[in-house]
């Protein structure tokens, strides 16, 4: 059997957003449950390549067959704020989610032939309303005349049209009464990698360090990368992990596969090297 020399490049947003949408809850409920699904997936996907049958685990020489596995991600916020409806302290750096996040890549670091690519969030925006919630605040913006005109008014008569523009009011306070703390946002941008991701593709190509690169991603911007590799002999397989693929970058792929099943469990328990 011939040494393949596959590298297979996690996206690791992506990953973490799709994943509990293809496995069971215990399969990703823990940073390293995650770890261990993501092992699982590239065994599977080298295994394919090798002509192994999944069902070999202990024994199987699948890492012999990997040059690296690359995860992309970025380093928590380390930022403070105050959010502006609760008006509570946001520590961004010791929320649930960093801390996930931190915790998971140290379960990676452990993993044999497992590398961290990791990028900065930098503060792009402060807080904003959602984007579905805001185009229906700003429709309450005609209800601003009726508001002047009672502030106004003098008259403490009820009459019919001032019935009509206090009901036109209470839909108005009631807009934005049910703006809760989910549907604003601190603005937060991931910074470094995407660029990341695309610079080791073409890194290893032109290097000629690979013969095979699986993407799991869903993204189009890696088109170039994509065109870059394949330019230089390299077999580009695309993971989606079950996302629609656009035809801009179905195109310039070798092959889309995903290993892990819908519904399934992900990591077998005993899953050796």
């Amino acid at each position: 059997m011939r040494i393949r020399r596959v590298s297979v490049l996690i996206d690791g947003g992506f990953f973490l957003k799709r994943l509990p949408k293809i496995v069971e809850r215990n399969f990703c409920d823990s940073p390293e449950a995650v770890a261990k699904s993501a092992r699982v997936m590239c065994r599977r996907h080298v295994q394919r390549l090798i002509g192994e049958s999944w069902e070999v685990k202990e024994e199987s020489r699948w890492l012999d067959h990997v040059y690296r596995i690359f995860y992309y991600d970025a380093s928590p916020y380390e930022g403070v704020s105050q959010h502006p409806i609760s008006n509570r302290r946001v520590d961004f750096g010791r929320s649930t989610q960093a801390s996930f996040r931190r915790d998971l890549f140290n379960a990676l670091r452990r993993e044999r032939k497992f590398a961290l690519r990791l990028g900065t969030v930098t503060k792009e925006s402060d807080w904003r309303i959602s984007p579905n919630l805001t185009k229906k605040l700003l429709k309450t913006r005609e209800l601003l005349p009726v508001l002047q005109v009672l502030l106004q008014e003098s008259r403490s008569a009820p009459d019919l049209a001032r019935e009509e523009q206090l009901a036109e009011l209470e839909r108005l306070t009631k807009a934005w009464q049910e703006v809760g703390e989910r549907d604003v946002t601190f603005g937060l941008r991931q910074k470094g990698v995407d660029m990341r991701i695309g610079l080791d593709i073409a890194s290893m190509s032109l290097k000629n360090q690979i013969d095979t690169a699986i993407l799991v991603s869903g993204d189009s911007d890696f088109v170039p990368a994509a065109k870059l590799a394949r330019r230089e002999g390299v077999e580009f397989i695309l993971d989606p992990l079950w996302q629609g693929v656009s035809p801009e970058l179905s195109e310039h792929i070798d092959g889309l596969f995903t290993p892990l099943k819908r519904g399934a469990g992900a990591a077998e328990e005993g899953a050796g090297e």
